[in-house]
């Protein structure tokens, strides 16, 4: 295991600036996620970790020695890509003991890595069998095995996910899970799937046009987003702007465009401040009649459900609330509501979050 540092990292092609002033620490043995959309330089900062890539300024430490002069074959990182590139016309032996016979490693203790390394990724005897043989699922193992099997430093995955069907993504993101866990290896992994990140990560970096959005541990960047576009990235979220009306010490009331006044926990915002508002879909809750009586002190506004998205277990739901279309997401208890029902939408004060709304 090691630590790996990302001191001021920079990144320019030519007039394009893909990565501006990264500061990022990734704790030993932990697994953080590049998070962000296409674009964003996730991928330029793994690549610059792997030494595919030059940064054009700034420092990268492994283990607390500069690396940024050392090349890719030098650094003992394990990589993983989308693509698998497993070599056809090789064995799967062959094929995860290629970084092995390169190190020049003695054949015997290849051959037993290599068993080591298929049970951990629960594929034991296929060394036999060639790439073709194998489901996409099981050639996304062999391809991490090749990756683990030189007992790297770090472990790089580079969106390994992304070329499964949803049902084997989700069986793939359980055995990653257990094997980066079981091997207790430093991994740094991209991808653009919020579930992917929040379901795997120790940490995950938000990134967006080449800068930091914000890190934190899931839960934190989830429940507490510090920017909009962090808040609308990870999961369902609906934004409204408005100003504060009142502060006090525990509480605060927030004037919302077209819905009239809400009351919020969250606290240190100046009166009369203008503010945005951060909903999550699955926070706000729907009444066809009275809200009961326990959620009298529940912020409230009324509606119209304009269209239902049918999601099995869930269901998506958009109301129309004064000016506002609201995303709600519901679990399903008893019948399915229906376009044009009038209904009750409520949230209550500590399942909002306050954020500064935007410099003009």
């Amino acid at each position: 295991m090691a630590e790996v540092r990302l001191k001021a990292i920079s990144k320019s092609f030519g007039p394009v600036v893909a990565v501006k002033q990264a500061d990022i620490t990734f704790q030993e043995g932990s697994f953080t996620t590049l998070l962000g959309p296409s674009g964003c330089g996730k991928t330029t900062l793994l690549r610059m970790i792997a030494g595919l890539e030059k940064p054009t300024s700034g420092d990268i430490e492994i283990a607390g020695q500069r690396i940024n002069d050392v090349p890719i074959h030098k650094r003992n990182l394990g990589l993983v890509f989308q693509n698998y590139a497993l070599f056809p016309h090789k064995t799967i032996a062959q094929n995860i003991g290629f970084g092995l016979n390169y190190r020049g490693v003695p054949l015997a203790d290849a051959q037993q890595k290599v068993i080591q390394a298929l049970e951990i990724v629960r594929l034991p005897g296929v060394e036999d069998r060639y790439p073709s043989q194998l489901s996409g699922g099981q050639q996304q193992r062999i391809a991490l095995a090749r990756a683990i099997v030189i007992e790297p430093d770090v472990l790089l995955l580079d969106e390994p996910l992304s070329a499964l069907d949803a049902n084997l993504r989700e069986e793939m993101r359980v055995e990653l899970k257990n094997i980066q866990r079981q091997i207790g290896i430093t991994t740094v992994f991209v991808t653009h799937d919020q579930s992917e990140a929040l379901a795997l990560s120790d940490k995950v970096v938000v990134m967006s046009a080449g800068n930091i959005e914000q890190t934190g541990a899931p839960q934190e960047v989830y429940r507490q987003p510090k920017s909009t576009f962090v808040a609308r990235f990870l999961g369902n979220a609906n934004i409204l702007t408005g100003s504060v009306v009142s502060a006090g010490t525990k509480s605060a009331k927030v004037e919302v465009d077209g819905l009239g006044t809400v009351t919020v926990t969250q606290t240190g915002f100046a009166k009369g401040a203008a503010v945005q508002l951060v909903m999550r879909a699955e926070n706000l809750q729907l009444h066809t009649g009275k809200p009961p009586a326990g959620k009298a002190a529940t912020n409230r506004f009324a509606g119209t459900v304009t269209t239902v998205d049918y999601q099995g277990q869930l269901a998506r739901y958009f109301v129309s609330a004064g000016p506002h279309e609201l995303e709600v997401i519901s679990t399903i208890d008893g019948s399915l509501l229906s376009e044009g029902t009038p209904v009750t939408v409520t949230i209550n004060g500590s399942d909002m979050v306050v954020l500064d709304a935007p410099a003009q």
